[in-house]
């Protein structure tokens, strides 16, 4: 990887772009970001571009940014950002990071981009974002998986402008409340901006239909708590995360943007774990 692009310039990206400056064994020839007409992107380079790249350019259009030659595209700009994008970067034969995985609830938009990828020989992959035990989920299906759940649980104001508003005063919470339980299709498609990490479990396992998922409203907590728990035939484990919430919007858990971070660090490091 000589060239990353970034598509967004909001805390995704700041946190990403931070966890790179302060881990890149050596800069990259080339640092892009597609934002348009967002002051931040400049802003961002301009705090953490140095330490990354030789270059930094920020471009308005994609077909820029490809031009110049992006071998590598991490997407921060959630599901619109996917749809607009992702099966553009794959048809020019490049590698999406996507870090936005509820989009892919959607079985159309799935199919778009993987024939984008066969045909244009690029590649679509996700890192596992806010939750850990992916490597064991992924390793538990080749074995055969007998049941998925996730449950997610975050404090009220991560719930604030969403359909739990419908259903719960979470003004007025004074203990956890359960406000959703159905298939990690519908968390996904219903929560697109707090239900990525049911999409990656999805993903990796039994598939959107069969996984389970709850998702709790807790005035107990001041981050954000992921839980699996699966069988299967060669093992059955349970894990449980207790995230930070992203300074800049508490629905994304802090994790997120590190995770998107590692993935892209194995691209250059000699050692990858």
């Amino acid at each position: 990887m000589r060239h990353l692009g970034v598509i967004g310039a909001g805390g995704m990206a700041e946190t990403l772009l931070r966890a790179l400056a302060d881990a890149m064994p050596a800069p990259l020839d080339q640092l892009s970001l597609l934002s348009t007409g967002s002051p931040r992107a400049a802003a961002l380079l301009e705090r953490h571009g140095a330490r990354i790249a030789r270059r930094m350019a920020v471009y308005q259009s994609l077909p820029e940014m490809l031009a110049a030659g992006a071998e590598v595209v991490a997407e921060c700009a959630g599901h619109a950002a996917v749809r607009q994008h992702g099966a553009a970067v794959l048809a020019a034969g490049r590698e999406l990071v996507l870090i936005s995985a509820g989009a892919l609830a959607d079985d159309a938009l799935r199919g778009d981009l993987q024939a984008a990828a066969r045909t244009g020989g690029g590649r679509l992959s996700l890192p596992a974002g806010a939750v850990g035990g992916i490597d064991a989920l992924v390793a538990a299906r080749l074995s055969g998986l007998e049941s998925v759940t996730y449950t997610g649980r975050k404090p009220p104001r991560a719930w604030r402008g969403t359909r739990a508003e419908a259903v719960l005063d979470l003004e007025a919470l004074h203990q956890p409340a359960t406000f959703f339980e159905g298939s990690a299709r519908e968390a996904a498609s219903a929560y697109p901006q707090n239900a990525n990490v049911a999409a990656t479990i999805a993903l990796a396992g039994v598939g959107f239909d069969a996984t389970q998922v709850r998702l709790v409203a807790d005035p107990t907590l001041s981050g954000n708590v992921h839980e699996i728990a699966l069988r299967s035939a060669a093992v059955d484990f349970t894990i449980r995360l207790e995230g930070r919430a992203s300074p800049e919007n508490p629905k994304t858990s802090l994790t997120a943007g590190y995770s998107l971070a590692r993935h892209l660090l194995n691209r250059v490091s000699t050692l990858i774990v």
